[in-house]
């Protein structure tokens, strides 16, 4: 048994909708198919999920909304004018909206139900294609499929219950069309994943099902190397390790969500990541273990918009929790940190900048002053993260003194250093405007 996610770009028209019921049909093993909100069909068109929030937002604060309802409508009666679908479908979204916005639940409960609609409605336009172009098939509801989730709007967290009871879909007949996106909490209330959590959807859907082979449909033939809007043409990866796959997600690859492939790691079901425009391609598999290589390092990933909170006190080393206090103080100001590089009588915190407004980083300063009375204390901005990533750093010599000469090379400074423990990564900050270079001096270095 297979599952097969579709993402946005897979299923954001008919034209899309009709290449991947070709890819559905072409392998019986491909039983379970989720999908995404139809996401932009060209450069400079929006994603439904972006129009509803959009539309949830002009709502609750009561501005005018007409135009947003009715663009989400008109994109999806195109949808089923070119697949030749009932119109009762896209009669039945816009009554949905309508219930939505109009019943007495808090915003944050409507605003987790409009978000859905996106990928509620893509799965029911995908299963009344199948089923009127003869195939056995049929929508089901994340809470009938057995999807349970925490209680939290916007954030929801696959419940361990959901494993059991999604295992029962190993015995439903034909093709069944599930929804990403979101699952039911135990009291039967709609929540939603982060954005992007269609990918936990199905990762959580094929350990669930215990499939043979999860595969993720996107736009792209595999994964790269390094981001190609960086580097031109950089190579494509045939094999990651999930743990490889993880880094280099959290670290700005875009193919999946972060949180994506936990499910499918600990079930140890294999992933193949392929292109829904190019589906013989091989594709990119990301598998539990594989043979130790030459050449370790297997991507490069980057991503900006972090903030380094540096402190430094003479003896730091002999004073007992002031690491502790620190990331207290910025626990209680609610800022979560990435990394936390640190030496004998000094210490770093990085964390992403769009969490500290103008009145929280008064409010840092003046407590740790305060309550940890440093020699020094700063706030610098505009930091870019650069993560090499491979397994076998450990055992592999001249991965970072190839590293340092990259960045001599391209003539950008190192502003932060931090290897992982489990030495599958090491991490590097750099000023955002020298971020490009960076990125092609360590391609050169580590692939050319």
């Amino acid at each position: 048994m297979k599952v097969a996610k579709f993402g946005g770009t897979s299923v954001a028209s008919g034209t899309q909708i009709k290449k991947i019921k070709s890819i559905i049909t072409s392998d019986p093993d491909r039983k379970i198919v989720v999908v995404s909100a139809p996401g932009k069909r060209f450069s400079g068109d929006s994603k439904i999920t972006d129009l509803l929030i959009a539309l949830g937002n002009a709502a609750f604060a009561h501005k005018p909304a007409g135009e947003l309802r009715e663009n989400i409508i008109d994109r999806f009666s195109a949808i089923a004018e070119e697949l030749h679908l009932p119109a009762q479908i896209v009669q039945e979204i816009d009554e949905t909206i309508e219930q939505i916005l109009s019943s007495d639940e808090p915003d944050h409960t409507k605003m987790d139900a409009l978000k859905s609609i996106g990928e509620d409605s893509s799965a029911k336009l995908v299963s009344t294609y199948l089923e009127m172009a003869g195939y056995q098939a049929k929508y089901m509801n994340p809470k009938d499929a057995g999807i349970i989730v925490s209680d939290e709007p916007g954030n929801a967290q696959i419940l361990p219950e959901s494993l059991s009871a999604l295992a029962s879909l190993r015995e439903e007949e034909g093709i069944i069309v599930i929804p990403g996106f979101f699952g039911f909490t135990k009291d039967g209330q709609l929540m939603t994943f982060p954005r992007g959590g269609s990918d936990i959807t199905g990762s959580i859907v094929a350990a669930g099902v215990q499939a043979d082979l999860y595969e993720n449909f996107t736009d792209v033939n595999s994964v790269y190397t390094v981001n190609p809007t960086i580097v031109q043409n950089p190579k494509e990866i045939r094999t990651l390790t999930y743990r490889e796959m993880r880094e280099l997600s959290y670290a700005g690859f875009s193919v999946f969500h972060d949180e994506a492939l936990i499910p499918a790691f600990e079930a140890k079901i294999p992933v193949c990541i392929k292109n829904t425009g190019n589906p013989d391609a091989p594709g990119t598999m990301v598998v539990a273990d594989k043979k130790p290589q030459e050449k370790c390092v297997v991507g490069i990933a980057s991503d900006t918009g972090f903030a380094s909170l540096y402190i430094s006190k003479y003896l730091m080393n002999r004073e007992l929790g002031i690491g502790r206090k620190l990331l207290q103080i910025l626990e209680e100001e609610n800022i979560s940190f990435e990394h936390a590089p640190s030496g004998i009588d000094e210490m770093s915190v990085i964390f992403r900048d769009n969490q500290l407004t103008r009145g929280k980083e008064e409010a840092v300063i003046r407590r740790i002053k305060s309550e940890l009375n440093p020699d020094t204390i700063s706030i610098d901005y505009d930091f870019a993260m650069i993560m090499v990533v491979g397994e076998g750093m450990n055992n592999t010599i001249g991965i970072a003194n190839k590293a340092a000469a990259a960045f001599s090379d391209a003539n950008v400074n190192i502003e932060m250093i931090n290897q992982g423990s489990s030495e599958l990564s090491m991490m590097f900050g750099v000023k955002t405007d020298k971020l490009n270079q960076a990125i092609q001096s360590l391609y050169k270095t580590y692939f050319d």
